[in-house]
């Protein structure tokens, strides 16, 4: 589905290519032993081997990407520890890429989800006429 004339990319379709077996039930938490020697694209043997995996599936979501959209300051009990380093490499990885990207915070209220779809719908617009795929 297209947002604002640009293509998402995201995660959910990224670990159903990847992972199809029923024993894994609840990617990306659960990884194939895999995913962590593909991480080693992104980051180094010394990095956590949840971090690796995950790399594995959101770098080359990256790679692919014209334009980013990051979320911050998510809840406190949002994710894990290898999330949230995962999330720095991440950011790491589009800044280098040097792509075009807007942070936006994590809404608490309905008023803060309304300003953060402005803020998002204004980025979109504001890559013009560049049909881009988007990492969020």
């Amino acid at each position: 589905m297209k947002r604002e004339g640009h293509t998402p990319l995201g995660l959910g379709e990224e670990v159903a290519k990847n992972l199809d077996k029923p024993e894994i039930d609840s990617p990306p938490m659960n990884i194939t032993p895999e995913f962590p020697r593909r991480g080693l694209k992104y980051a180094a043997i010394e990095v956590p081997a949840g971090v690796r995996g995950r790399l594995a599936l959101m770098g080359p979501l990256v790679e692919e990407a014209d334009a980013a959209i990051i979320v911050e300051e998510a809840e406190a009990l949002f994710g894990c520890a290898s999330c949230g380093r995962t999330n720095e490499f991440l950011l790491y990885l589009i800044k280098q890429r040097n792509i075009p990207f807007v942070k936006v915070p994590y809404p608490s209220t309905e008023e803060d989800a309304k300003v953060m779809v402005s803020k998002i719908r204004s980025f979109l617009r504001s890559l013009g006429g560049k049909k881009s795929k988007l990492r969020a």
